[in-house]
């Protein structure tokens, strides 16, 4: 996969980005120092950070591709999935309501989630939560998160 119309983002669109990012993780990840650039790889719209793959855009919200969320590890905006969904998410299956063991009570409708595995908290996938977290861990049937982004899919191995 290679990166088309990469295009180095102005001061102001990068406070945004950035803002929009700390505010979501409730956490002071980026300082605002950053050099960031924009570019398009197969229907998504990625984030070059300092040079690094780190970020993308998914129904224009900016989120932490899974490189970045092992670099930054927030605490928040997480669902996690017992041990027997792993594979199948790894695999890029969507994310079923009964695999679901917790999740950040933040989480709402349309929210930009990542998901973790029950037993290492390491990221798994970033999707797109089609439930709130309450109807997640309560949840016996339907899918919870529609995956976007997984370990080993293009974005992964860029």
């Amino acid at each position: 996969m290679k990166l088309r119309k990469k295009r180095r983002l102005r001061k102001k669109e990068v406070e945004k980005l950035l803002k929009t990012l700390n505010d979501t993780f409730c956490k002071e990840i980026f300082t605002g120092n950053e050099i960031m650039d924009q570019a398009d790889a197969e229907g998504c719209r990625i984030l070059v950070i300092n040079n690094e793959i780190l970020g993308l855009i998914v129904n224009d919200k900016p989120f932490l591709t899974l490189k970045g969320l092992l670099k930054y590890a927030p605490e928040k905006k997480y669902v996690t999935v017992d041990k027997g969904a792993v594979k199948f998410i790894c695999n890029g299956a969507d994310i079923m309501a009964p695999g679901v063991v917790d999740a950040d009570l933040s989480v709402r409708k349309d929210d930009l989630v990542w998901v973790r595995d029950e037993t290492h908290k390491k990221p798994l996938a970033v999707g797109v939560a089609l439930m709130s977290a309450e109807e997640m861990v309560k949840g016996k049937e339907g899918k919870a998160v529609l995956s976007v982004h997984y370990i080993g899919d293009k974005i992964w191995r860029m």
